[in-house]
């Protein structure tokens, strides 16, 4: 039977297009399909090809596409314009690693030399040049380079590799070789790949399954087409895979900068779990419905053909899943929205105010709404400090402004009040009701969950970790979580271990960046610290963060007018889309629901259709997504914009005015600064950042 295959390559060529020639190419994939010896295919064999099973199939006038075919399969290459497309196939050979047995690409010896030579010979002016760096891997043995699956004509050239000329030759490795290599020159151990018995088939080995595909039918191959992008965004790394699979004696963590797969981590561990234990139900949780629907949409093609190992795997966010167990438990929840607590606080201030006339405490003049409702949030009900004598002796733990022993008097008049009228009417806060569900499970009641794996960890609350943590019940394995300090928008710091969740000696920081161009990453990485650390004393070093693909420089404009700035944008939109980006594959982030009017007029005027992303955060349609900053986590785009950085938006003035004590900016620029980050890096490809003169700060340390 004729297999019939596409490769990654061909998927990623294809999206590089203009909208009328994909579809001219995917008319002819289905034709292919349906009858790969057709005659009107007019298939041409490439002469000067070194791999004499590349032909060429005529798509338009321009237009070629590049398969290689064999007595028994017809695989789908690469597709670009005529010239483009054959120096593409003239430069590669489809092999058989001679150690691994895995199918890969592999670029002829003369494309290897002309990169080493023109990166590393030395220069008439050799005197005066700084002394060389070091050859990375000038110790390896044939035997070891060929393990990591590094083609034996590339052996002498990765030799001479330093750490400068990695990246560059990274460009044209198979990406197994690239990726192993880049995760050892940044101190890691990859996993070594599996090594094939002989006579088995090379595109079975795990290495090839995840560059080159199967197409089943004329419906498969419509899915893998139509979507090209996101259908290689759930594949694992080999750097990945070790964390996903290790047997861990406790609670463990995966962190690491925007773009290293933290997220694809946490769902192949998900899917690890339940595929190990026949019988166990998986939670993959994480902070909002807007990620716990895109976590949904990638487990979805992760587990699409075995619905039965998805259907154990339970795909919901924290809050929902709070009160659903909840109303199960103890019946249905009385819950206090936000409004109303705000309201409740300054009700309960006002009348310690009044008591204050009549010989009671004073209540500081500093202590507004402001202070009162981030106390509240911060201090007091995550914490169910349910008692002065608790409030005066809890350390308030990243909260900068300093207290007296009679001012926190003062303020209890205020949360006292609040918490007793809370409980008198059987209202509970989101904090009290996974307080109240951390006690039932840690009481010994059945578990509804054999394992949790938590993805953007670094935004859960207190309560909902203390809840965690009894679902875990302290046991191997039951508890997994995925996160960047870098990426903390919500949540002040606090000590995990404090609440029973120790993750020192199983918290791994990953390097190697996939998601994001060199080019995108170190501009983002200027926003942020080289390091990070918890509280517990955990550190992220994100010095060593390596991309593996390059790209076009990101741009960071300037305008007078916010009508310059919407023009700016929606030019550099329409190029996005000349060169082929399909509007799916387009975002436009701005800092607030005030800011999104402005990004609809840019996308309006590229003449793309767009739809607004919400807490569903619906991004398979083929319309540019438009959000703000905050749903941008967990995302990823080719393209992105980030418009309507202006001064008093980012950071933004309102929250920088509710400041209640100096000491408090740090926090407010710390998080505003870790949003921009997150929207930035939702790009692989191409990222534009603008904003309106005078504009934020922030945009100088971009560059």
């Amino acid at each position: 039977m004729m297999q019939f295959r596409i490769a990654d390559t061909f998927t990623a060529s294809l999206a590089r297009l203009t909208g009328e020639e994909q579809k001219a190419v995917k008319t002819t994939a289905f034709d292919l399909q349906l009858n790969p010896a057709n005659p009107g295919m007019s298939l041409h064999k490439l002469d000067k090809a070194r791999d004499k099973n590349f032909w060429s199939v005529r798509v338009s006038s321009d237009i070629r596409l590049i398969v290689h075919r064999s007595a028994d399969s017809l695989l789908l290459c690469y597709v670009d314009h005529h010239d483009k497309a054959y120096q593409w196939a003239e430069r590669r050979r489809l092999e058989t690693h001679p150690t691994t047995g895995a199918a890969q690409w592999v670029e002829v010896r003369e494309r290897v030399d002309e990169i080493v030579v023109r990166r590393i010979e030395p220069t008439p002016t050799a005197a005066a040049q700084p002394a060389a760096k070091p050859a990375l891997f000038g110790q390896m043995s044939d035997q070891d380079l060929l393990g990591w699956g590094v083609p034996t004509e590339w052996l002498p050239a990765i030799r001479q590799a330093d750490e400068d000329s990695l990246l560059m030759l990274a460009d044209q490795l198979p990406a197994e070789a690239a990726e192993a290599l880049i995760e050892l020159a940044t101190g890691g151990t990859p996993r070594r790949p599996q090594t094939a018995p002989a006579g088995a088939d090379p595109f079975a080995h795990p290495d090839a399954q995840r560059r080159f595909r199967v197409m089943q039918d004329v419906e498969e191959l419509e899915r893998a087409l139509e979507f090209p992008w996101d259908q290689w965004t759930v594949f694992l790394h080999p750097a990945q895979r070790q964390w996903v699979e290790r047997d861990h004696g406790g609670p463990a963590r995966v962190s690491g900068s925007a773009g290293t797969g933290k997220t694809i981590v946490a769902l192949h561990r998900a899917v690890h779990l339940a595929r190990s234990n026949e019988n166990a139900r998986v939670l993959l949780t994480t902070f909002t419905l807007a990620l716990a629907h895109a976590l949904h949409t990638r487990l979805r093609r992760l587990v699409g053909r075995t619905p039965r190992l998805a259907e154990r795997i339970d795909v919901v966010a924290l809050d929902e899943l709070g009160e659903r167990l909840f109303r199960f438990t103890f019946g249905k929840p009385t819950l206090a929205d936000d409004q109303t607590v705000r309201r409740y606080l300054e009700e309960a201030a006002g009348a310690a105010a009044s008591a204050a006339k009549t010989g009671g405490a004073a209540v500081p003049a500093k202590f507004g709404p402001g202070f009162l409702w981030s106390e509240w949030v911060e201090v007091v009900d995550p914490w169910q400090l349910d008692g002065w004598e608790a409030y005066r002796d809890f350390k308030r733990l990243g909260r900068k402004t300093r207290l007296s022993e009679g001012q926190r008097a003062a303020a209890w008049q205020v949360f006292g009040r609040v918490r007793d009228r809370l409980r008198a009417e059987g209202r509970l806060t989101k904090a009290a009701l996974f307080t109240r569900l951390a006690e039932h499970y840690a009481g010994g009641a059945k578990l509804p969950f054999e394992y949790v794996v938590v993805d953007e960890a670094q935004d859960i609350s207190a309560p909902q970790l203390r809840f965690l943590a009894a679902l875990g019940g302290q046991q191997r394995n039951a508890l997994f979580f995925a996160g960047d300090l870098g990426q903390r928008i919500f949540q002040l710091p606090f000590s995990w271990k404090s609440l029973g969740v120790d993750v020192r000696g199983r918290s791994r920081t990953l390097h190697v960046n996939y998601r994001t161009s060199h080019q995108i990453r170190m501009q983002a990485d200027r926003l942020l610290g080289p390091e990070l650390a918890d509280v517990d004393g955990n550190t992220e070093d994100r010095k060593g963060t390596v991309s593996v693909f390059n790209g076009p420089a990101p741009a960071v404009r300037t305008a007078a007018s916010i009508e310059a700035e919407i023009e700016a944008v929606a030019a550099w939109l329409a190029e996005c889309s000349k060169q082929g980006m399909r509007a799916g594959e387009m975002a436009l982030f701005v800092r607030s629901d005030a800011e999104l009017d402005r990004a609809r007029r840019a996308v309006g005027a590229a003449g793309l259709a767009h739809h607004v992303l919400d807490e569903h955060v619906d991004t398979d349609s083929d319309e540019v997504s438009i959000g703000t900053m905050h749903l941008a986590k967990g995302l990823e785009f080719r393209c992105v914009a980030v418009m309507a950085c202006d001064d008093e938006v980012v950071p933004l003035q309102a929250r920088i005015d509710a400041v209640a004590d100096e000491a408090d900016l740090k926090e407010v620029y710390d998080t505003e600064r870790h949003l921009l980050y997150v929207a930035c890096t939702r790009a692989r490809d191409r990222l534009l950042v603008s904003g309106v003169e005078p504009v934020s700060e922030f945009l100088a340390d971009l560059g």
